[in-house]
């Protein structure tokens, strides 16, 4: 499933940019959305995964009034994209707490680097959150992020679920269902997700042959490799690379 993420923004040319560098790498990304009203209708609607916030509108509302939405409803991380760095415009940006603060104009990559961190530390926040607001003595939040570190630094071992199993101590039922109960989805899937976004920095980054990609990994074989990039990525491996090379 791919990251949704929507772009509040009232210069056309500039959300039409931003959507056109996501989308090369696989985010599923929502424009024609100028106002904060119109921001909060869509986020109620069909909530994202991030919201990316121009502060000056040219509305009656500002972006920082839909950033204090976000902080108050506290699920969804957010970041600015704003011309504008001075003192005053950052005392009201500080205020509403954002996950990330780029300045117009910006280079592709650190948009995309920018992005990639937010999400990354939200992600893991919601595990922590998990940890901390459980009983006292409570390890299972934590043991589930220690295998959640092992699976991100073994990425090209095969993975399975027996051998994530051993590292718990647990029941594999027991397991499987703690896993999913505090990311949302299984071990099984998580590791399959894992391995095909490294899968694609790897096409995009270097000219590994894609069947040494697949074998790096840990998969049984290319055409297996094949059919789950494709199913988890909505493209072949070879046009991925092709659209996205370096």
């Amino acid at each position: 499933m791919k990251t949704k993420i929507i772009v509040v923004e009232d210069e056309l040319l500039i959300a039409l940019h931003i959507k056109k560098v996501l989308e090369k790498h696989d985010y599923e990304v929502a424009i024609d959305i100028t106002s904060v009203e119109d921001a909060i209708l869509h986020i109620e609607k069909t909530p994202p995964d991030l919201v990316l916030i121009d502060i000056n509108l040219n509305k009656k509302k500002e972006g920082t009034e839909l950033g204090n939405y976000l902080l108050e409803k506290d699920s969804i991380p957010y970041i600015y994209i704003t011309s504008y760095s001075d003192k005053s415009t950052l005392e009201k940006v500080n205020m509403t707490r954002p996950k990330g603060f780029i300045v117009k104009p910006f280079k592709e990559e650190d948009l995309l680097a920018t992005i990639s961190v937010v999400l990354n530390n939200y992600y893991h926040k919601k595990i922590d959150t998990n940890r901390v607001n459980a009983p006292d003595k409570d390890p299972i939040p934590f043991k589930v992020k220690e295998i959640v570190n092992y699976i991100n630094t073994h990425l090209e071992k095969k993975l399975d679920i027996d051998e994530l199993t051993k590292l718990t101590k647990w029941k594999k039922d027991h397991f499987t269902r703690l896993f999913s109960k505090y990311l949302g989805v299984t071990p099984y899937q998580y590791v399959l997700s894992r391995k095909i976004e490294k899968s694609k920095t790897m096409l995009s980054n270097t000219l590994i042959p894609i069947n040494e990609i697949a074998y790096e990994l840990g998969f049984d074989s290319h055409s297996n490799f094949y059919h789950i990039f494709k199913k988890l990525a909505d493209d072949t491996p070879e046009n991925y690379r092709k659209r996205n090379q370096v």
